[in-house]
Formats: C-alpha cells, sequence, structure tokens
C-alpha cells in the first residue's frame, strides 16, 4: 500500500470512529510528495462533499503565520523582541497583575514590575491569558467590564508578572495589533501582502468573500449520546482585536503552503536566525504547551505532545522527546480552536494537518483520528 492509500484509509477510519461528518488533511511523507485527502460531507445536514477546497476557521492555527509577520518586522529592524512594547501599545505600557478577588468579588489588581515585550507575547509568558484558559481572568471579565470581541485590545489584567510563567493566551493578538501599529496597515492587507501571496496562499483570509462562503464547513458539536449536530457560528466581519491570534479562514492545501515554508521548502520569508527562533524553543518546562480549560464549552484540557516534555519556540509548542506517533524531538505543533491541529517534523522532512469543525477544543475521539493520521504518514 503506497502513503496515499495508506493515509487515506487511516483518515477514513479515524472519521468513522470520531462520527466526523467530514474532514479535509494534507500531508508530506518523509520526504516524499504531498498528500491531500478529503473525505465525507461538509456538514451532518450539508450533504456537500468534502473538498480540498472547503473553506475551515483555522482557529489559533493563525498564530503561527502571525508570528511570521512579526520576525519579518524584525528582521528588518522595526521591531525588537526584547523592548517592552508599551511606546507602540500604550495599553501594554503599565498593565496590571490580578491579585485575586476581595471579599466582596471586586479583582485586586497590583501595578506589575516588569515589562511585556515581543518575546513574551511569542512565546505565552507575558502573562496574558484568555479567559477560557484562566479561571480567575473569566472571573474578573464582568466586574472589570472585559471585552475581547472590539477593534482595540482589552485593558486585561495579567495572571502573573511577565516572564515568571506560562499561559496560552492573547499574546499573539496583541503581535496582531504591533504588527499594525509598525506596519501603519491593518493586519488582513499586511499579512495578505507580506506572508499569503508570496507563499501562494490565495485562499486565506480574515474576512471570506461571497464565493469563499458558500465552500465554508458549517461547526458542529457533540450530542448527549455523542452524536455530531450543526451549531450555529459566525466569525467577526471586520476588523477585530483577536484577528491575529484566531481570525483566518483557509484550506489545507494553502495551510501545506506555510508548513512547506518552516520545513524550508518554496519562498523564504525570513532570516536564518528569524527561522532559528521559530524552530527552536524559547521556554520550557512542565506547564509550557499544556491548555488547561476553565470554559468546557470551549476546550477540553490539551496536552498536544503526550508524554513528552515540551517548549514553545517564538511560534509553535514544540516536543523535546520523541512523539507517541512517529515525530522526532523538534516537532513544531499546535492547533485551532474547531478541532484543526497540524504538526511539522524538521528532522525527517515531514508534516500534516487535519482539519474539521466542531467544538470544543481537543476532543479525544478528534484526536485519536488524528494520531492514527500521524503514524500513517510515518508508514507505521
Amino acid at each position: 500500500m503506497d502513503a496515499a492509500d495508506r493515509i487515506r484509509e487511516a483518515l477514513e477510519a479515524g472519521r468513522e470512529a470520531a462520527g466526523l461528518p467530514g474532514l479535509v488533511a494534507a500531508a508530506r511523507p518523509p520526504g516524499g510528495a504531498p498528500v491531500v485527502v478529503a473525505l465525507g460531507q461538509r456538514g451532518s445536514d450539508d450533504a456537500a462533499p468534502m473538498t480540498p477546497g472547503t473553506h475551515f476557521w483555522i482557529a489559533s492555527c493563525t498564530k503561527a503565520l502571525t508570528a511570521t509577520a512579526a520576525l519579518m518586522l524584525v528582521d528588518e529592524g522595526l521591531l525588537d523582541l526584547d523592548a517592552p512594547v508599551g511606546e507602540l501599545l500604550p495599553t501594554l505600557a503599565g498593565p496590571k497583575l490580578l491579585k485575586g478577588f476581595d471579599a466582596g468579588g471586586a479583582p485586586i489588581l497590583e501595578p506589575t514590575r516588569e515589562k511585556v515585550t515581543l518575546r513574551r507575547l511569542l512565546t505565552h509568558t507575558s502573562g496574558h491569558a484568555y479567559h477560557f484558559t484562566d479561571a480567575g481572568l473569566l472571573r474578573a471579565l464582568e466586574p472589570l467590564g472585559l471585552r475581547f470581541d472590539g477593534v482595540e485590545g482589552p485593558d486585561q489584567p495579567l495572571v502573573f508578572e511577565p516572564g515568571d510563567g506560562w499561559v496560552y493566551g492573547v499574546g499573539i493578538d496583541w503581535t496582531g495589533k504591533l504588527c499594525e501599529a509598525v506596519a501603519g496597515e491593518p493586519l488582513d492587507s499586511f499579512m495578505r501582502r507580506r506572508v499569503f501571496d508570496p507563499l501562494g496562499m490565495r485562499d486565506t483570509c480574515f474576512f471570506p468573500s461571497d464565493a469563499q462562503k458558500t465552500r465554508a464547513a458549517p461547526m458542529h458539536g457533540r450530542t448527549d449520546d455523542g452524536g455530531v449536530e450543526t451549531r450555529p457560528f459566525a466569525t467577526a466581519s471586520g476588523p477585530n482585536f483577536m484577528m491575529g491570534g484566531g481570525g483566518l479562514w483557509s484550506t489545507a492545501p494553502d495551510y501545506l503552503r506555510f508548513i512547506d515554508f518552516v520545513l524550508g521548502r518554496g519562498p523564504q520569508l525570513l532570516s536564518e536566525a528569524a527561522m532559528e527562533g521559530l524552530r527552536r524553543p524559547q521556554v520550557e518546562g512542565p506547564a509550557v504547551g499544556l491548555l488547561r480549560t476553565a470554559v468546557p464549552q470551549l476546550s477540553n484540557d490539551f496536552d498536544p505532545i503526550p508524554g513528552a516534555r515540551k517548549g514553545w519556540t517564538l511560534g509553535f509548542a514544540t516536543n523535546l522527546d520523541p512523539g507517541p506517533n512517529g515525530r522526532r524531538p523538534g516537532s513544531l505543533c499546535w492547533g485551532g480552536l474547531a478541532n484543526c491541529y497540524y504538526w511539522i517534523d524538521p528532522e525527517a522532512d515531514a508534516a500534516g494537518l487535519m482539519f474539521a469543525q466542531m467544538l470544543p477544543f481537543a476532543d479525544p475521539r478528534v484526536l485519536e483520528a488524528f494520531g492514527a493520521f500521524e503514524r500513517a504518514v510515518y508508514g507505521a
């Protein structure tokens, strides 16, 4: 059985076991030609077949692309990884630290000692959480009147001193605002001009066209009996703070073009030093790369490389030990909230991505399908 047939067979078995109406995946077996597989139908009540051109909200798969855009500005001397970003983003000039809550439930805030830098934003060490990854921030939203869906970034409290921990959060959303401030143009046009067009990612965008909307896969959720049903869902139709961390729509072949760039194939947008930053861990530790949910309706707990020591580069989670399904140490990975996942293995010259549209994130049955897909890519 050749690689394409092996991968398709594993994906079909995984799709059926997960109860997904359909999925699209793309892979580069070690040193081999790309394989794209589209299976099933777009939705539980949408009989249109999944195709390579099906459009997906890829959510936090956006983050590595925004990090790449920021590193281009570092290469050009317009941004500094270790300089405080407060001059460019005044909201981050004097952030407050969430220390707890008083007897009446009001948040207790104190000035931070450390500064927010681009490196800390990119590595999730700035203290900026998401509401669904930190229970304290979730509790503080209402009394502080915090919202994350406006155009400007929220003046949210940090959950630890910058540099003193790791939590998955809005650091890359702020990085998108930083790119806008330096480039002097909206993030969507900046990334189209500097990243998407050079890599040939013509179907990747923040705001889908009417034609792209006709190819979109609907969102799904689990029913009480473990089945799958369509759920209402929409992303923002205009510029917003959350773009840089999770605003993109794309296709599997388009995202494989970005993965190929990380593997060193095709146009190279970054210096060698910047590519090293994308590929090499900047921080390590037992909490790095682990997502602990505070909102189970949005996400389950998530360990991207179970059993392996982990780090975080300037764009990705990375495993310091071999992964359980074939990837080598030093591989890169992450995912998107709607059960989209990818990994990149530079040592083996291999990679894979699998896109579905279902909440909450880290669905155990979908992760099992992704693991089987990875094993098939490596020929296991």
